[in-house]
């Protein structure tokens, strides 16, 4: 294999930060991983990711945006969220009480993803969830 050529492939929308937009994101890697045993938590992923950007940031605001990416290997699904900042907080899983009506999203994104990772964008955040695919040994799949 030529050492610039790359199997994967990666997928990239942005969304005016309103609420509805959240389906439009759901619905979109639905359309890409359409046939995967990945879809379904891909599709619950990038629905808390994404709610969480339009609630919680700078991207729920009235000229606000948030931007995902989906990135698709032989052994990796990569979903990617990108926020506009201005949460005051870096997001994190949180244990939260039995009563509590908020606040399990990110820790039911750590349960299904291999990898999550939050990466400072310059005020804003991207948060990247990795699903392994099941291609290829144990030994060869990214720790």
């Amino acid at each position: 294999m030529h050492e610039y050529t790359s199997t994967a492939r990666v997928w990239g929308l942005s969304c005016p930060g309103f609420p509805e937009e959240v389906s439009r994101a759901r619905r979109w890697t639905r359309d890409i991983l359409r046939g995967s045993p990945l879809v379904d938590d891909a599709e619950l992923i990038v629905s808390e990711l994404s709610a969480n950007a339009v609630l919680y940031t700078a991207s729920g605001s009235h000229s606000g945006s948030f931007h995902l990416a989906v990135a698709v290997s032989p052994r990796v699904v990569a979903l990617s969220v990108t926020d506009e900042g201005g949460a005051g907080t870096v997001p994190k899983a949180r244990r939260q009480g039995e009563r509590a009506e908020h606040g399990r999203g990110l820790s039911m994104v750590n349960a299904l993803a291999h990898r999550v990772v939050v990466h400072d964008n310059h005020g804003g955040y991207t948060v990247t969830a990795e699903l392994l695919t099941g291609a290829g040994s144990p030994e060869d799949r990214p720790c």
